[in-house]
């Protein structure tokens, strides 16, 4: 792979230094007078609640704010730079993997790793090369997956994946990383976090944006925190004999929140009622490969007022089951039956799930959860319109009230309801589909990664949502892959491996050890 040693000897400075960056939007000043240093052959974090203005700082430094669109110096290597967009910065040897996915579903796994730069001969694509060195991209992430296969076909975590591949590809001596892990679980977490550092011993200059505090500590040299599109410190991170780091996740909290988050998850506000959803012996096979089981036989039951955890690794089919639950949205129904009070529900279509009292936020907000053209207005009430119509005509100004009550409940920050979707944070965006659901007032709430990518201010706030939703008497089933999130949260856990329940345990008292040992066993429920 390309590697920081292929580039010109360095003038002994730091590799990067962007001094006094201002940028603004209508309305907004997203960074005000940052000024940055990161040194060569370092991981250099970038911490900050979401809008703090790290990924704006980013897209200037790669070129997806040209010069012109912001005031301020950007330096690589003593020189001064001018990118007029992300070509020019890719010469200069930076890479950025953007927080949202830059894919082309239809295209392979190697089209997608190389496309705008082939390997061909003679002026025509030599197939061999690329599908062998897309091989060997993917083997280095840790992706065990045909180059040939279409992107449509991986599932989020492994289109991450793919997008690093498709960093190292290029000539890259500055690698910036916007929530690479955010779609990862624990294990494809790990080992990326391995070849950060393999890359550093490699010469290769990391920036990481990451809202999981334990990554960040473990693996960068130095911690930027910004708020409110301002530089608040730069902490150098050093360890002892035994590794243990100088910064603690609770000194970066202080630095991005302004605070102390006492407790990262919310105490339980109520009890825990009866039974009120059960699962019997769910089983879906693969959309496109009958006979493939994404789900088999699964049996779970939901109390009222408890939140129950549901942890696998990627493919254990956590996912694919809540989608099939939700009105057979995801591959083909196979057997299985839904109780509701002890009645069989109708989970059919997606519209007889939302009847039955379902809702489903799902791991993807952009691509499935939220019309990201439209406003927060029509967002928030999308699976709702029978509560804001009259005679299947939509009542405008009834519409206005109740989204703006939700957005106020959810806590949404924005200019007012009409503002666009596309142009809020990651947090608020999971804020406006999660307000959508609960509008519907569903009995049981699905949530799937449901703070994937929103720091840890945002967390704390739907943490509180879910809470409060519980106590009011609901149900939630909780997907994540982040364990410490499962353990805080969840009343009784559930663990998957291959589409199947491997364990259950109260969720008093478990810990991650015991979580990743029934993740990883196969042959269902012990």
């Amino acid at each position: 792979m390309s590697t920081a040693h292929e580039w010109p000897a360095t003038h002994g400075g730091p590799l990067l230094r962007m001094r006094d960056i201002r940028k603004e939007f209508p309305g907004v000043r997203a960074l005000d007078g940052v000024s940055l240093s990161v040194g060569h052959g370092r991981v250099h974090a970038l911490m900050g609640e979401n809008g703090a203005g790290k990924s704006t700082l980013m897209k200037v430094l790669s070129g997806v704010h040209p010069t012109g669109s912001y005031t301020g110096e950007v330096f690589v290597d003593g020189e001064p730079c001018a990118f007029s967009g992300v070509a020019d910065s890719e010469r200069a040897g930076i890479a950025i993997i953007h927080q949202e996915l830059a894919l082309i579903p239809q295209l392979s796994i190697s089209e997608n790793v190389f496309l705008g730069h082939e390997r061909s001969r003679f002026g025509i694509v030599d197939w061999g090369a690329t599908h062998a060195r897309a091989g060997e991209l993917l083997s280095r992430v840790g992706l065990d997956v045909n180059p040939a296969t279409p992107v449509s076909a991986l599932s989020v975590g492994a289109r991450q994946l793919v997008e690093i591949a498709k960093a190292l590809a290029k000539r890259v001596r500055l690698l910036i990383l916007d929530e690479p892990t955010s779609a990862l679980n624990e294990v494809e977490s790990a080992r990326l976090l391995d070849l950060l550092l393999d890359l550093r011993a490699e010469g290769v200059t990391c920036i990481l944006i990451s809202h999981k505090l334990g990554e960040v500590v473990s693996v960068s040299d130095e911690i930027t925190v910004l708020r409110d599109g301002r530089a608040i410190e730069t902490m150098s991170v050093e360890r002892d004999a035994a590794g243990t780091p100088s910064v603690d996740e609770d000194r970066i909290i202080r630095g991005m929140v302004g605070r102390d988050l006492d407790h990262r998850h919310p105490e339980r506000i109520g009890e825990v009622g009866p039974v009120r959803f059960e699962v019997r012996d769910w089983t879906v096979d693969h959309p496109t490969q009958p006979g493939r089981r994404v789900a088999d036989g699964i049996d779970l039951e939901v109390r009222a007022g408890e939140v129950v955890g549901m942890a696998g690794l990627m493919g254990a089919g956590r996912t694919e089951f809540a989608m099939n639950l939700f009105g057979r949205s995801y591959g083909r129904h196979v057997r299985g039956r839904l109780y509701k009070d002890g009645v069989e529900l109708d989970t059919s279509t997606t519209a007889a799930a939302i009847r039955g009292g379902i809702a489903y936020v799902p791991e993807d907000r952009k691509n499935l959860g939220l019309v990201l053209d439209d406003d927060i207005r029509h967002n928030t009430t999308l699976a709702g319109l029978g509560r804001v119509s009259a005679n299947g005509v939509i009542d405008p100004g009834r519409e206005a009230v109740e989204a703006a009550g939700m957005s106020e409940r959810m806590r949404v920050r924005s200019h007012g309801t009409t503002q666009k979707v596309r142009t809020l944070s990651g947090g608020n965006q999971q804020k406006v589909v999660l307000g959508k659901w609960m509008f519907t007032e569903p009995d049981l709430l699905i949530l799937d990664e449901p703070t994937r990518g929103i720091d840890v201010g945002a967390k704390y706030e739907i943490y509180l949502i879910v809470r409060k939703l519980a106590a009011e008497g609901a149900c939630v089933l909780l997907i994540s892959s982040e364990l410490p999130e499962i353990l805080g949260m969840s009343d009784r856990i559930y663990t998957m491996c291959e589409g199947r329940i491997t364990g259950e345990v109260p969720g008093e008292g478990a810990d991650q050890e015991t979580l990743m040992r029934l993740m990883t066993r196969t042959g269902g429920h012990p």
